[in-house]
This record gives C-alpha cells, structure tokens and sequence, in this order.
C-alpha cells in the first residue's frame, strides 16, 4: 500500500466522525495526536513516551474506558517534561464525543500498512495528509495553502544550500523548511556527503519558522518531527516583538498571510521603519530586513497585487526594498492557484545587498497569469507550468531569451512610474475582440455631427416609407 493509499484511507475515516460535528481541520488535529504516538511506535522512539501513555495501552482498550484513558492521555502529555511531547499535546483535547467512534479511528490506523508507510517515509504520508486537508478546507489551514509546485519552484531557484540558515515567519505546516530541506538531501546523498558538525547543524540550526495558529503550529511541529527537523519553530505573531528573533538569515522562503491586522492595528514590532495595518507590507519588510548583509542572503515571498501597487506607505517600503535588495525578477502567478479563489498574486525574488542604496537595477518580470487557462481541482498547478519561466530565470543572458511574458524594466522605469511594481502584463488576447469597435471618447462636436448624419438618414428613410405608403394606398 503507498502512501497516497494509506493518505485516501485515513482521510475517508473523516466521515466517521462527521455525526459528532467534527470538521476538517479538528480531524487533522486529532490526526495528528493519534499518528504521533503511532509513528512513534513504527520508528522506535517511543522512549521519550512514558509506557502506560504508549500506542499498544491505547489499541488495547474500548468503549468509555477507552475515551477517558485518551483524555488523561492528552492532559498529561501535554505538561509532560520533554519538549517535543509538551510542544505536541499542549493545551490538547479531543473533540470527538462517541469512543465507539475513537475506538474505530484507532483500530483503522493501526490495522494500516506501516512497514511500506517507513519504506516510503512517514513525513512524506504526513505532509499528503496536509495536502488532502487544504484541498477540502476552504477556509483555515487550506484558505491560503501555497500549491507543492510552486514551492518547490521557489525553492528550487533560490537554491538553499548546506550551513546556511534557511526561514519562515509565516511558517504555516512548515511546507517551505520542509521542500528546503528536501532540496539539500537530494543534493548531499541524503546527507551522505556530509560531515557528522554540517549534520547536526541541518538537524538543529538550518530551519526555522514562527507560526500564529496554535493548531496549525501543532501541525507543523509534527511535519518537522517527522522529517527530522529540530529547529526552532516558534508559536506566536512574527508582527510582535516575539518575532524579533527572526533576523540574520541566509534564506527566507515565505507565503504570508493575506488582510490588514484585527481591527486595522499596526505591527507592534518597533523594529519595522514604515508603519501600517497591512499585513503584507509588514511581513515584506521584516522580511528583507531579516536577511543578512553578506550579498548572498536572498528571498523568495508570496505577495497579492496590492503590494505592488499601494501607495503612500506602501510605495516608500518598495522604494525601501530596492534600495536595500536587488529584486531582480517578479513571477505574475495566474489566478485560481489559492484556494482563496480571485486571489491575484505574485513572487518576488530578491538579495539583500552588503549596503542599503541602489542594489535594485533591472527587474525582469514573467507573466504567468495573462492568456492562461482557469486552474482549480480540476485544472492543477504542475511543475511544467513554470518550466520555461525556470529557463528564464537561470539564463546566463536574461536578454537573450525570446519569450513575450518576459520583461525588463529598469529602475529609472519604475521611479518614473512613482514606484509601482504592477508591471509586465502583457496583452490579453481577449481584448482583440473589441479593437476594431470605434473609440468611445470623443469630442461633442464629433458625437454631434454623427447625430445629425444618423437623424438625416432617419428622415430619408421615413419620407422613403411615406412615399411607397402613398403608392400603395393609390392603387
């Protein structure tokens, strides 16, 4: 059985519960405190469970007995004294009200194929089970879920590499950490070619991350886990001075949330130069302020159209930014791809530079969203959609590729355009239609003279009428 079976089966258990009035999201929550004990067991790292609290005590009791043992369960896990254990089951309880109904989830999950769920990777099965989650959740965790191509797009030309510390303050299920520590294995044998200090680092140090929600917090916590990842993953507002910590980094890779702050509140972090409720104006700056200044440091982030074009404050952080950075290229992702549908967003691609003036010279845009097809569940997002972009993008001479998505505006361009960014979108082949229609603006002279041309043509036309009816009637 592979993984994407083992993901169909347990999510089918949903329907199980759906007389208790569990949704989505508390099932993946429940999920979660289940398969970790589980998956505990199939690694062999249960020692870190305390024995009467371990998979086997719980498979081995029904009814009401069994819902208070789990109960007790979560309490006590959750104050337990190891991190990992108290950082999973904090503040957790179950939702589900029926034990028949617990007794048949935990009887479902153990009677599954676990030694081809190890063959295959038990981060891979958890992080499917994500993917299945915010593909039926349209609010929540799946409202803004960043599609597994882009990401490993995204990833894949900002290129982390082995020693460097990779981030992302708006962590989510910790996807972006997850596709760049992926991209490093697969780079290093699986961490073969390494020594046992650059291991240890990519273990402890290299991926970090600061997520708002608790229970997707949870969530995340239990993707790093299971992929082996004990870097810092904090919970709470990476726009407080909690976030503060979140600086001097090599690598940001982010999708941060879209709105203005609860009640149009600003950041309260006074690290930030430029105040305002929204949102992603606020993550941007932390963002390229977050990086180091060794001129390598380099981002990729998620931004809606507004970032581009808002004025006021939203015009002097651009400026900011590329003064600061080198944003080099702007990815206009199609609509549809969210499934917070009408979305209209972007990805922009930058480098911090060692100073903080004039790093920003020519910035080359693809449009991906102009003249495509309507993507959805029907219509996915792949890897191939983004494959001559890619091409683009590492082209030794950008000047040199023939595509008419892409684009070079320099700098000078965008200050004469009072920093505006919504550029690059090239002609929408459905406006032909209306190019050969008359232009509407016209003078009152103009718009006078066809008048009375149509009202002559009018009379003609009656007198014409009236002279056939005479000839009628006469005869």
């Amino acid at each position: 059985m592979t993984n994407q079976e083992i993901v169909k089966k347990l999510w089918n258990l949903c329907n199980v519960l759906r007389d208790d009035g569990i949704n989505y999201q508390q099932y993946v929550t429940e999920l979660t405190y289940l398969l970790f004990l589980k998956m505990m067991k199939e690694q062999e790292t249960e020692a870190i469970i305390p024995e009467e609290y371990r998979w086997n005590e719980l498979v081995e009791k029904e009814g009401l007995p069994l819902k208070q043992f789990y109960q007790k369960l979560l309490l006590e896990l959750g104050s337990n004294e190891n991190d990992k254990l108290r950082l999973v089951y904090s503040d957790a309880s179950t939702s589900i009200e029926e034990p028949k109904n617990l007794e048949k989830i935990i009887k479902s999950i153990d009677a599954l194929d676990w030694y081809n769920a190890k063959e295959e990777g038990l981060g891979d099965l958890y992080e499917g089970l994500l993917e299945k989650n915010a593909s039926e959740t349209k609010s929540g965790a799946g409202q803004y879920f960043t599609p597994r191509p882009l990401i490993d797009v995204m990833v894949q030309l900002i290129d982390p590499k082995v020693g460097e510390r990779c981030a992302d303050p708006a962590a989510g299920t910790f996807g972006f950490m997850i596709a760049a520590d992926r991209h490093i294995k697969e780079k290093t044998d699986n961490h073969f070619d390494l020594n046992i200090e650059e291991i240890e680092f990519q273990k402890k140090e290299a991926f970090s991350g600061m997520e708002l929600v608790k229970d997707t917090h949870r969530l995340a916590l239990m993707n790093a886990l299971l992929h082996d990842i004990e870097g810092r993953l904090e919970h709470g507002d990476t726009l407080s001075s909690n976030g503060k910590w979140m600086k001097n980094f090599d690598v940001i890779l982010t999708n941060p949330p879209f709105g203005t702050k609860k009640g149009g509140e600003r950041a309260t972090r006074d690290d930030l130069t430029f105040g305002t409720s929204n949102k992603q104006l606020n993550f941007l700056q932390l963002i390229y302020n977050g990086l180091n200044d060794s001129g390598e440091a380099r981002a990729a982030v998620v931004l809606p159209d507004n970032v581009l074009f808002e004025g006021g404050i939203g015009a002097q952080i651009r400026q900011d930014l590329m003064n600061k950075c080198n944003l080099h290229t702007i990815l206009r992702l199609p609509t549809g791809i969210f499934y917070a549908q009408g979305v209209k967003t972007n990805v922009l691609f930058f480098t911090r530079g060692k100073t903080d003036q004039d790093n920003t010279k020519d910035i080359w845009v693809y449009d991906l969203r102009t003249n495509m097809s309507s993507f959805g569940k029907r219509n996915q997002l792949t890897m191939a959609h983004f494959e001559n972009f890619m091409k683009a993008y590492v082209s030794e001479d950008r000047s040199e590729v023939k595509d008419e998505r892409w684009n070079k505006f320099t700098r000078e361009d965008v200050v004469k355009n009072n920093e505006n960014l919504d550029i690059g979108l090239i002609a929408d082949d459905s406006m032909s239609l209306y190019e050969d229609l008359p232009n509407p603006i016209e003078s009152a002279e103009e718009a006078i003279l066809k008048l009375q041309k149509a009202m002559n043509l009018l009379n003609e036309v009656a007198n014409e009428l009236r002279s056939i009816e005479e000839e009628v009637v006469k005869q």
